[in-house]
C-alpha cells in the first residue's frame, strides 16, 4: 500500500518539478496554415494464409478484386471466386504539412469485412482521397498486424487487433497540397490548451526576444505574430525564431481519475481547504448452519432439518477522523490521504466526497 501511494506522489512531484522549467512554443501552440490532411482510401489485401473475408457474407470484396484483375487485363466475366486469402479494406493516412511528391508516410490499414486476421497480407496499390475528392497519395506494402489469433475445432483465442495493422512508409505522395506559405503576411499562433496568462507571456516572450512589438495577444487561444514587423528574411525564418523561444505555461488546477485502472494525477497547483476525513467499511456475514435431527426406531417419520442461522455485523478498524488543513498542497494531500491507508479506489471516492463538500478547489475529470 505504501509503495503504491509512494509512487503516485513521486510521479506528480516529478511531473510539478518538470512543469517548473520554461517549455518551447513549440511545444505549446499550433501554427496557423502548418496543419495535416486526412486521406482514406478503400483497397484490397491479398496473401492471408485463409483468415480473408468470407465472399458471400462480404461481396463487395468480390467486385473490387475483380475491377483489380480487370484492370491487370484479366477478363473475369461471369467467374465465381472463393478465395479466403483476400479481404476488402480500409486505408486511412495523413498527409502532413509540407508535404512534396515522392516522400512517404504512414498507413493505417482496417478490415471492413469478416475477414479474421490481416497477419502477413500485403495491400494491393490503393488510392487515397483527401475531402476534395482528389488523390493525394497511392498505398501499397506488406502489413504488420497488431495482434494474433489462433483457433481449433473447439475453441479460439484472440490477442490484440488482428485485423488492423499499419504499414511504415506504406504510402507515396503524388500530389502536393497548394498553398503558399511565403505569401503570408501574419501567423495566428493557437494555444493547445487555451490560458490567458500563458498567451500574454507567450506575447511578452516573444516581443522581448526581438527588441519590439512584433505579437499581440487576440484571446486565451490566440497569439498574432506580425510577419513584417519581425524583419526576417521569409515566414519560415521567423517562425523558425519564434518556435524556439521559451516560455513558462500556466495550467488550471485539475485533478484526473481513471475509474478503471484507478489511476489518479493531479497537478501541483491542486489545493484543499480545511476538511476531515474518515473512511472505514461495514461486513454482513450470514452464515447457514442446517442441523439434521434422526428419528427414534421404529418412529414413523424421516428426518427433521431444523435451520440454524448466524448472522452479524462487523466492523473493520477505522483510523478515525484525518484532518487536512487549510491551502493543504499536493505533497501534504497524498500524505493525509496516504497516513488513513486507503487504497487507490477508495482515494478516488474519497476525492469526490471532498469536492463535493467545496474543499477540493481543482477541476475534477473522471474518465
Amino acid at each position: 500500500m505504501l509503495k503504491i501511494f509512494t509512487s503516485i506522489a513521486f510521479a506528480c512531484l516529478l511531473a510539478a518539478s518538470a512543469a517548473a522549467n520554461p517549455i518551447r512554443i513549440k511545444d505549446l501552440v499550433e501554427f496557423d496554415g502548418v496543419r495535416g490532411n486526412d486521406l482514406v482510401g478503400y483497397g484490397l489485401v491479398v496473401g492471408l494464409n485463409g483468415t480473408g473475408d468470407g465472399i458471400r457474407n462480404a461481396p463487395f470484396t468480390e467486385e473490387i478484386m475483380s475491377n483489380i484483375l480487370e484492370r491487370l487485363g484479366v477478363n473475369v466475366t461471369g467467374e465465381q471466386f472463393r478465395p479466403k486469402n483476400v479481404a476488402a479494406v480500409l486505408v486511412t493516412a495523413t498527409l502532413p504539412p509540407f508535404a512534396r511528391n515522392g516522400g512517404k508516410i504512414d498507413v493505417t490499414v482496417s478490415a471492413i469485412g469478416d475477414a479474421k486476421s490481416l497477419l502477413g497480407g500485403t495491400l494491393v496499390m490503393t488510392p487515397l482521397n483527401a475531402p476534395d475528392g482528389q488523390i493525394y497519395a497511392v498505398a501499397q506494402g506488406t502489413i504488420i498486424a497488431g495482434g494474433a489469433s489462433a483457433e481449433g475445432d473447439g475453441a479460439s483465442v484472440v490477442q490484440g487487433v488482428p485485423t488492423a495493422g499499419v504499414i511504415p512508409s506504406g504510402a507515396r505522395v503524388e500530389r502536393e497540397v497548394d498553398f503558399d506559405f511565403s505569401t503570408l503576411k501574419s501567423v495566428r499562433l493557437a494555444l493547445r490548451n487555451p490560458d490567458f496568462t500563458t498567451a500574454e507571456r507567450i506575447e511578452d516572450a516573444i516581443n522581448r526576444n526581438f527588441g519590439r512589438v512584433v505579437s499581440r495577444m487576440l484571446d486565451a487561444g490566440t497569439v498574432m505574430l506580425d510577419i513584417k514587423a519581425t524583419k526576417e528574411l521569409s515566414t519560415a525564418h521567423a517562425l523558425g525564431r519564434v518556435e524556439n523561444i521559451s516560455v513558462q505555461p500556466e495550467h488550471k488546477a485539475r485533478v484526473v481519475v481513471d475509474q478503471r485502472s484507478g489511476t489518479i494525477v493531479m497537478g501541483d497547483d491542486v489545493r484543499i481547504s480545511r476538511v476531515a476525513v474518515s473512511q472505514g467499511n461495514l461486513t454482513l456475514r450470514i452464515e447457514e448452519e442446517p442441523l439434521v435431527v434422526q428419528p427414534n426406531p421404529f418412529s414413523e417419520g424421516g428426518a427433521i432439518v431444523v435451520p440454524r442461522t448466524e448472522a452479524s455485523i462487523e466492523e473493520e478498524p477505522g483510523t478515525g477522523l484525518a484532518e487536512i488543513k487549510e491551502g493543504t498542497s499536493l505533497s501534504e494531500v497524498i500524505a493525509g490521504l496516504n497516513a488513513l491507508g486507503v487504497s487507490p479506489r477508495d482515494m478516488i471516492d474519497i476525492l469526490k466526497s471532498i469536492k463535493a463538500a467545496g474543499a477540493l478547489h481543482a477541476e475534477f475529470l473522471v474518465r
